[in-house]
């Protein structure tokens, strides 16, 4: 009897919760499993919830990942240390993985944040044909991705060529990271690169590795985060290596302009 009222009491204490934590953390089996028989160790479900939360997460978080870079580049009016051609990649990249994901009908939280990665990287990619003073070819630039967005979303295209391009993100990828890493490399610092963007990619593509093995079983995805993980790791490494004399760097342009 006892028992039975400690389960209605948690069953009525979590009810205004239940359909946010059902939609977004968690199956009903697990809700019952935590909730009902207070088996909060159920390795299953925790491997669950930490996914879905883990999901959310990167999806809120890369709202925002790339923001710092933007704001970096608006506030020095310069996109010097910015690849344009890793822009194209990254770009070539990201649609990929979101076309795939819409196309096999993956959950949002497995793939969510490739729609705000694609709007912020569009957005950097018109600001280094800004500041180089390509303006109008860089409005050109985003009317044609978007254009072309629109075909590869449609039903027109045929899903051998969504999963081509998928399967094509890993060189896409290695290629974007290692003209990026080349650039840092020439230039002896990472001019307008933001620390801030760098860690967030770096650790939102850790984490993807283990969301998508759980939530979509995906090998072809989880490989691809596995590339990004590492090669996010380069420029993050580079970063550091880079960080005194991109201080120096700073230091000297402010005497020159005293």
């Amino acid at each position: 009897m006892a028992e039975d009222t400690v389960l209605d009491m948690g069953s009525s204490f979590m009810d205004p919760f239940k359909g946010l934590l059902l939609t977004y953390f968690m199956p009903e089996s697990c809700y019952d499993e935590f909730f009902l028989s207070f088996n909060f160790l159920d390795v299953p479900c925790l491997k669950i919830v930490l996914s879905k939360g883990l999901g959310i997460g990167i999806i809120l978080g890369s709202a925002l990942v790339k923001l710092p870079q933007i704001l970096k580049v608006v506030g020095a009016k310069s996109a010097e240390g910015l690849s344009f051609q890793t822009v194209i990649l990254e770009l070539l990249a990201i649609t990929g993985t979101m076309a795939y994901s819409i196309a096999n009908k993956f959950p949002f939280s497995s793939w969510g944040e490739a729609l705000f990665l694609m709007l912020q990287t569009v957005t950097i990619g018109l600001l280094i044909q800004h500041y180089q003073g390509k303006t109008s070819r860089g409005v050109l630039f985003v009317v044609v991705f978007f254009g072309l967005l629109v075909l590869l979303l449609s039903p027109v295209t045929p899903m051998s060529v969504v999963t081509t391009m998928q399967a094509s993100n890993m060189p896409a990828i290695i290629i974007a990271r290692l003209i990026q890493a080349g650039t840092n490399f020439r230039n002896g610092h990472t001019g307008q690169l933001s620390a801030v963007s760098v860690f967030l990619l770096f650790a939102g593509s850790l984490a993807r590795i283990f969301t998508t093995l759980q939530e979509t079983g995906d090998t072809l995805m989880a490989l691809t985060y596995v590339i990004s993980s590492v090669c996010n790791g380069i420029i993050a490494l580079q970063v550091l290596y880079y960080w005194n004399s991109s201080s120096e760097r700073k230091k000297k342009k402010k005497k020159k302009k005293e």
